[in-house]
């Protein structure tokens, strides 16, 4: 009776599984039950099923990298590269941000500096370098005679990445086709490439950019016909966090003063 009234006591209280005398080893492998023996016949093949057939839609969509050169390649104008980017939805980065971030400056002037993406100022004001990183970009130009009126100024991303994190492979390989395209577009004369990941993305070359500032190299873009004379250079934001760099970044400041002056 006191068994009865302890399963009783058990019952009301939910238990719902009894538990044996042995631990059971639940994870190996259940015995199969034994079949019953049937009378050996003809194999018998099974019908032949059809293989999924993916939408038509699916099959024709490709990469969005792919889709992003065929974008890009297809615009003749910068006007028309500018709304290919706006109407673009292959990259993730387009439904985050608050604004296209495109270029600013004089697109004759026959220099373009390229950075890495907008900040938050920028995302906001729709326009390249205009936070503190471009305020202090600003007054290192001036200090060697150039303004906005003399350049032009873009970014390989041109969507603010999420809390200004860096951009991943995968955004870079989507967003590089359309810099490329606006810099043949352009043809510029001199290549300015701002920071290690646009330094990267552009020359192909895995080096740290302190191995890579301070000379002039080329920079293949297709589209045309010849190299680039390109310079690669500290970023301005890293310039403010490390201000013992600006020395180096002075120097190269006037590598692109002779360079400029030489040409002229």
């Amino acid at each position: 009776m006191d068994a009865l009234a302890a399963l009783r006591l058990q019952i009301e209280w939910g238990a719902h599984v009894a538990l044996g005398g042995q631990p059971v080893h639940r994870l190996a492998a259940r015995a199969a039950p034994p079949r019953a023996a049937q009378e050996p016949g003809p194999a018998v093949p099974p019908p032949p099923q059809p293989s999924p057939v993916p939408p038509a839609t699916a099959r024709a969509r490709p990469a969005p990298a792919v889709r992003a050169q065929e974008v890009a390649q297809a615009a003749t104008t910068l006007a028309e590269l500018r709304a290919a980017l706006a109407s673009f939805e292959g990259c993730p980065l387009s439904t985050t941000a608050t604004n296209l971030v495109f270029s600013d400056g004089n697109p004759n002037s026959g220099l373009m500096l390229v950075g890495e993406g907008p900040g938050a100022e920028e995302d906001r004001a729709g326009r390249p370098f205009v936070g503190p990183s471009g305020q202090f970009l600003d007054r290192m130009l001036a200090s060697i005679g150039l303004d906005r009126t003399k350049l032009l100024i873009t970014n390989l991303i041109p969507w603010r990445p999420p809390g200004n994190r860096n951009p991943t492979d995968s955004e870079i390989l989507i967003c590089l086709p359309f810099l490329l395209r606006h810099i043949a577009l352009v043809r510029p004369k001199r290549l300015v490439l701002l920071g290690a990941v646009a330094a990267k993305a552009i020359l192909d070359d895995a080096a740290s950019i302190r191995r890579l500032r301070g000379r002039w190299t080329k920079a293949a873009i297709p589209g045309l016909d010849e190299p680039i004379p390109t310079l690669p250079m500290l970023h301005p934001a890293y310039l403010l966090r490390t201000p013992g760099a600006k020395r180096d970044a002075w120097a190269d400041f006037l590598l692109l003063r002779r360079t400029l002056d030489e040409a002229e």
